[in-house]
């Protein structure tokens, strides 16, 4: 088992482990989680022997071999495929003392090496380092490419998949799915539930947690607790536990006081001064409970759009592309205020060209696109991150995106997206990505959009923010069309679903469940680091899960025809119900207004009156029909099931 024994440790003054102790037993998949800044990667160089703590030990059997997501690597010539392989460095080592054993002509250790390279997997290694590639998004011909041809994020992924080649008793991966699609997430989520070592993951991904992990550390003020179960179970132990904290703070707050009330009645008086003593020095050994306070440093707020077209954008059969080259063709889809859309499709299939389109980016090839008088759009893309000026401040550069807010004004408005003070003076060229990604956001958020486009916009965000940002996009009364590989805001913030696929885009009627179980890869096997892999060609994997995807298109074309009209009379009813409300709306705005009853004749007055009578009443029926369907739908989903 992995020891952590009373670690205390301090870097540039800040505390980050004060007296913590932590194990972790052989097998066990634990995600380690906390605010950022609370010592989740320290932790991890502490357990590689990259840190030493000011005092405390970490220990680990003699025997366990450790492997790690490297985050920065130098720029190789190698191939993706060797330079995954090169992840094994036993078979690697053993490869370099076969050369120089041939080298030599030593024929006994000739046999040697060949003997040890086969207990090695060596005739194994090119299927089992393409399949962990294939598996994390990269294609047949992209095997040979050399590592310093990938971008940034696509060398991560390579860092990833070295990680996963090497056999390990224990594996460390830090923020593993930062830069995956949901498809990659989805094989990866797979290779580790069938990983038999044991597993310490940071990852600020709530669904990805709750499907690797069944054990979480905490990591704050120093300490770590260990919970029993997933993320979720986790967030709801930890609630649990801060009720009754705040529930014994509370007591305990009135017992100091009722005992400071006697110590002060009592302290001059000499019949009672010996029980006076006795009290201050029970207050004294009390032990402090903390209060609890909103734990959350995040309170974020999204302006509302002032004003709305209707519809906000249309896409009239429009083909979209680089260079008079389609990506997407015939794509006719309308948005409208209020929708909730999430854009889902494989890594390549045109996500990210089809956004482009939708805030000006790209030129359609050919169609037409209508965008409304009052339509602007709010687009947050990771490349945005690149266009904020390096040497400016967090403070200057809102001060500038918002002329009319005071210094303080900016400061508070700042504050809420995570600031603290002391960030607010640094340039952005010294913020962290995280940081970076908020700041983009902060200034969108204030352009009172009316669309809201967003493209992986949880990339370096961690799950406090992560919360947050969901919490005001449900707030948002504007459209919102969102590319994520994180779930949980997908769910928490979507109403429907576009699928990009085979060159188009199509509505989904399936929900994202039903996406993920179609496109869930059934993933390699992952086997012990002592055992070793029986052979799989690359083409063979290839083959079995491009059979299993056409399957699950079979499946989801079938689930769509049948839910289709049930969805469209939804649709239908929830434009019908805003329709209503906003005539309602309107209606009951002159009601309230006392000049109506003085200034309007009777019998103008009885037929507003009738009028709002008769829109509730056909917003109710509405309402009703809409609550009907939506059961019959439920129902047709659980009767598949």
């Amino acid at each position: 088992m992995l020891k952590i024994i009373d670690v205390s440790l301090k870097r540039n003054l800040v505390t980050l482990f004060d007296h913590m102790s932590l194990t972790v037993h052989a097998g066990q998949k634990v995600a380690i989680v906390g605010r950022n800044g609370v010592g989740k990667s320290t932790l991890f160089d502490l357990i590689l022997g990259r840190l030493q703590p000011d005092s405390g030990d970490v220990e680990l059997p003699g025997d366990w071999r450790l492997s790690h997501m490297a985050q920065e690597v130098a720029v190789s010539d190698r191939r993706a495929l060797d330079y995954v392989i090169d992840g094994h460095r036993e078979l690697r080592r053993a490869e370099q003392k076969l050369a120089q054993a041939e080298a030599r002509g030593d024929d006994m250790a000739i046999a040697r090496c060949h003997s040890l390279l086969e207990d090695l997997g060596t005739y194994e290694a090119e299927a089992r380092a393409g399949e962990i590639l294939h598996g994390l998004g990269f294609k047949g011909s992209e095997l040979t490419k050399p590592f310093a041809a990938f971008s940034g994020g696509w060398r991560i992924r390579l860092n990833l998949a070295q990680a996963l080649m090497k056999p390990a008793d224990l594996l460390l991966l830090d923020e593993p799915t930062n830069h995956l699609d949901m498809e990659a997430t989805l094989w990866l989520e797979t290779w580790l539930q069938r990983f038999p070592g044991t597993l310490l993951v940071i990852a600020h991904d709530r669904d990805f947690l709750d499907n690797v992990a069944g054990v979480t550390v905490h990591l704050h003020h120093g300490k770590a607790d260990t919970y029993k179960g997933n993320y979720s179970s986790f967030e709801r132990q930890r609630a649990e536990a801060m009720v009754l904290q705040q529930a014994a703070y509370k007591k305990q707050q009135r017992e100091i006081a009722h005992i400071q009330s006697f110590v002060e009645r009592f302290r001059a008086k000499a019949s009672k001064a010996r029980q006076a003593q006795s009290r201050m020095k029970a207050l004294e050994r009390m032990e402090a409970v903390a209060p609890v306070h909103a734990d959350s440093p995040y309170h974020l707020v999204i302006e509302q759009p002032e004003r709305m077209s209707t519809p906000l954008m249309s896409l009239d059969h429009v083909s979209i592309g680089y260079d008079g080259r389609p990506v997407l063709t015939d794509v006719h889809q309308t948005i409208l205020p209020g929708d909730r859309i999430g854009v889902l499709g494989e890594n390549g299939a045109g996500k990210s060209t089809l956004l482009k389109c939708l805030v000006g980016e790209l030129e359609p090839l050919s169609g037409e696109k209508i965008s409304g008088a009052h339509a602007r759009v709010g687009y947050f893309a990771q490349h945005q991150l690149e266009t904020l000026v390096a040497d400016r401040t967090a403070l200057a550069t809102v001060r500038m995106a918002r002329p009319s807010f005071t210094e303080q004004q900016c400061r508070d408005y700042l504050g809420t997206w995570g600031f603290p003070r002391e960030k607010l003076e640094r340039p952005v060229a010294t913020l962290s990505g995280g940081e970076k990604a908020r700041l983009v956001l902060a200034l969108i958020a204030g352009e009172r959009p009316a669309l809201l486009v967003l493209d992986e916009p949880t990339n370096h965000l961690d799950l406090d923010m992560r919360d947050a940002l969901a919490v005001a996009l449900q707030d948002f009364e504007g459209a919102l069309i969102i590319v994520a590989h994180d779930r949980s805001l997908l769910s928490r913030t979507v109403d429907e679903y576009w699928l990009v696929e085979n060159g188009t885009v199509s509505r989904m009627q399936t929900d994202l469940s039903g996406y993920t179980s179609s496109h869930n890869p059934a993933g390699p096997t992952a086997t012990r680091p002592v055992e070793r892999q029986s052979p799989s060609p690359v083409s063979d994997g290839d083959s079995q899960r491009s059979s299993g995807r056409k399957a699950g298109r079979r499946a989801a074309a079938e689930i769509r025809q049948q839910e289709k009209p049930l969805r469209e009379e939804l649709r239908r009813l929830e434009s019908e119900i805003d329709r209503l409300t906003g005539e309602l709306k309107t209606v009951e705005g002159r009601l309230a207004d006392t000049e109506t009853y003085r200034s309007l004749p009777a019998e103008e007055l009885d037929e507003l009156l009738r009028q709002a009578g008769k829109l509730r009443s056909r917003r109710e029926t509405a309402e009703e029909r809409w609550l009907e369907r939506s059961e019959a739908l439920e129902a047709l989903r659980t009767d598949r099931t």
